[in-house]
């Protein structure tokens, strides 16, 4: 029971939308930590990303999920069955969208519609508002309205913050009674190791194009906690190795004498110290693995397993 004499709710929400609409931006700042990795890229996110929030009245675990899309196979397809996945196992479904034009865009249409199977309750949290006016957002909320049946339209900025404050308020009401499901002192359950290979992944998505950020993966191969304590003494040591599909994609990550490759290395070193508030030794290397992406073999060596 909560202090006012009401129930205490827990329960899972997941965060669905197209891919590159913020997601992952609003699970950062729901937690108020970086649990999910940000780039300008779409589909960034692969994998099942937990954020949990806790309040005197309640329990929120946020799951991110990888960006609704038309997929044809391989890993893209494997994506997007997790995301479903998902969907289904979640007490209330964040859809996400982008403040824009009036129109629906099809894609987002198809988007929604897949949501909408799985018969959850669906709040509409429409982002990036501080990019339009309140005459462009106004008719998009009245279509949506109109045309869909959701338990709440939402608008925010996850960015910069911009009328946040409230969407807990309006999610809380659809979690079931429970008591906390994860300790207080919990923001997610993802492991140390596997965040900081995704810290690695952003920087390989934020310093490439074209095909390569989509045709590698990082495996922490070892993770040394041996000399860790917090601050200046302690250390944890990292020998990471990035997958990829082509000698052609390997030459391009590592680049002219290594330089690439480098500062690939020194960006993810600088945010791990970061998250684990200690000093960090990275060593990186690249390893070609051919059509990695599209093999059930590859994904699990990957990390992308059915049942990962």
């Amino acid at each position: 029971m909560t202090k006012a004499g009401g129930a205490h709710r827990a329960g899972f929400a997941a965060i669905a939308g197209r891919p590159n609409v913020g997601k992952s931006t609003l699970l950062n700042k729901l937690v108020q930590q970086k649990v999910a990795i940000v780039s300008p890229k779409p589909q960034t996110t692969r994998s099942r990303i937990l954020g949990v929030v806790t309040r005197p009245d309640a329990q929120i675990a946020f799951v991110d999920t990888p960006g609704l899309h038309e997929a044809r196979g391989g890993l893209n397809a494997r994506m997007v069955d997790r995301a479903m996945r998902t969907v289904a196992d979640a007490d209330v479904v964040l859809f996400l969208i982008e403040a824009g034009p009036r129109r629906i865009d099809p894609k987002v249409k198809d988007a929604l519609d897949r949501v909408k199977a799985a018969k959850k309750p669906t709040v509409l949290v429409i982002n990036k508002i501080d990019l339009v006016s309140r005459d462009e957002l106004l008719p998009l909320i009245d279509r949506f309205r109109k045309e869909h049946d959701f338990v709440e339209i939402y608008p925010l900025s996850a960015l910069t913050g911009e009328n946040f404050d409230g969407l807990l308020d309006v999610l809380i009401p659809h979690l079931p009674e429970s008591d906390p499901l994860f300790p207080p002192d919990v923001f997610t359950d993802v492991p140390e190791r596997e965040l900081c290979a995704e810290l690695v992944r952003e920087q390989i998505l934020r310093q490439t194009s074209q095909e390569v950020p989509y045709s590698a993966a990082v495996l922490v191969e070892e993770f040394d906690e041996s000399e860790r304590q917090v601050g200046p003494r302690g250390l944890v040591r990292l020998l990471a190795t990035v997958l990829v599909e082509r000698d052609s994609q390997k030459a391009i990550l590592i680049g002219k004498g290594g330089a690439r490759l480098k500062e690939i290395g020194t960006k993810s070193r600088e945010q791990m110290e970061r998250l684990l508030g200690c000093k960090v030794f990275l060593q990186l290397h690249v390893r070609v693995e051919k059509d990695w992406t599209q093999t059930e073999k590859g994904l699990r060596r990957a990390g992308y397993g059915e049942t990962e």
